[in-house]
């Protein structure tokens, strides 16, 4: 099992690299500065850069299995789609792609359609990859940190129709388990897609009430003015981040960010444990930001 991790410095990538190796997987993990990367013992760091043709083909030359996480840039999807396009022509047929939940719905938002478009050549083309679809990260709120603490607010206008979050070590326990299930195969595994979503619909409002309890003050919820917030965001965000990021909150306003009936039975049965709960989350970073 000699598998290549992109985006391996990132929330997910980083987990999932831990994951990888605490379960005995050769990790090769992409970056694109080795020297300032931190991995942990047994880790081979591998530089590359997705938009770098010869240093992927160089990196994805001794693995058999491939974890392809993008982050969300103004080129992902060159590079989403350059990195299948080459790991096919190094005969890798073990491959679990970080694509978005609703991507298929929401082809107004950037980083959705751009994922699904990535899903498409994986449909057409009928690689053996498992496709993971993510909903909203509850690791987003740490950003919240600053207005909760110092104002009593809580900030992401969310909508009122509700989105399942999920925390992100579900989707990297998730990962881990469909890239072992694929390496550790004798043969390649039939495309798949799993929707991971989180164990409640969740609200603005909703969060100012988990976010009371836990800070033991009143905290309200900023509201859900889409114009105001793309105009914070673009503050310290490029313009085009920005207005991507209004586009996917509009959509949660209309449509929510939902899974399927008994989606958490599903993926508590692929984790081994019960989906992790916000207010958990919550707590933890509680005591970090409130030491007692």
């Amino acid at each position: 099992m000699n598998i290549l991790v992109t985006g391996s410095t990132g929330t997910i990538g980083s987990l999932v690299v831990r994951g990888l190796l605490a379960q005995g997987a050769r990790v090769h993990a992409l970056t694109r500065d080795p020297g300032k990367a931190a991995f942990p013992e047994g880790v081979l760091a591998v530089k590359g850069d997705m938009t770098d043709i010869a240093s992927m083909r160089a990196a994805l030359k001794n693995v058999d299995t491939l974890f392809l996480l993008n982050a969300v840039v103004a080129d992902e999807v060159t590079q989403a789609i350059g990195t299948l396009a080459l790991a096919r022509e190094a005969g890798i047929q073990r491959i679990v792609y970080l694509s978005v939940l609703n991507s298929e719905r929401f082809t107004d938002v950037p980083h959705f359609t751009g994922k699904y478009t990535v899903e498409r050549m994986i449909e057409q083309l009928d690689l053996p990859v498992t496709v993971l679809r993510p909903s909203y990260f509850m690791q987003n709120d740490v950003m919240q940190k600053d207005g909760l603490l110092t104002q009593g607010r809580y900030g992401m206008p969310l909508g009122e129709t509700g989105v399942a979050m999920v925390d992100v070590r579900d989707i990297a326990e998730i990962a881990v388990a469909s890239l072992l299930r694929r390496a550790r195969a004798k043969a390649p595994l039939p495309r798949e897609v799993i929707e991971i979503t989180g164990p409640e619909v969740l609200t603005g409002e909703a969060l100012a009430t988990i976010w009371s309890g836990v800070l033991g003050k009143p905290v309200t919820h900023a509201g859900n003015d889409l114009d105001a917030y793309e105009g914070m965001l673009a503050n310290f965000m490029p313009s085009w981040s920005a207005h991507d990021i209004r586009l996917m909150l509009a959509r949660f306003h209309t449509d929510g960010m939902l899974g399927k009936p008994h989606a958490a039975d599903t993926l508590a049965g692929l984790l081994g444990h019960p989906l992790r709960r916000y207010r958990d989350l919550a707590e933890e970073w509680a005591k970090t930001w409130q030491p007692s």
